[in-house]
């Protein structure tokens, strides 16, 4: 009689988390450009510049500081730091212009933190 393990969970497709990862960073890039263009309209004292529906403004700022908490608080120093430079920002950062910034080689950024550099 051979012995079963048991698992209380199912097994974990590392390309789903993979992709999950990378779209969550990418709205969270995008919620990071409508924080900052909000503090622009505010302190230019310009309301309604683009029509809502309704106001998921809450929502939007809840969901960036919960996923801005969730970075700070599981990630290394080294990778907060790539995450910020290639995420934290409006514009499309090169992987290159990240390492150089840190001190890494493009290939050990590779290697190292293959997630963070993943090809758009």
């Amino acid at each position: 009689m051979g012995a079963e393990q048991l698992c209380l969970m199912p097994g974990i497709d590392e390309k789903q988390v993979l992709n999950a990862l990378i779209k969550e960073l990418k709205v969270y890039r995008s919620l990071k450009v409508k924080e900052e263009n909000l503090k622009e309209q505010k302190e230019h004292e310009v309301t309604g510049l683009f029509p809502t529906l309704r106001n998921q403004e809450a929502i939007y700022e809840l969901t960036l500081h919960q996923i801005d908490r969730a970075l700070k608080n599981s990630r290394d120093e080294l990778e907060y730091n790539i995450i910020e430079k290639k995420y934290h920002t409006s514009c499309l950062v090169k992987d290159l212009e990240v390492c150089q910034e840190i001190g890494l080689k493009k290939e050990e950024g590779y290697e190292k933190f293959p997630p963070l550099f993943v090809r758009n």
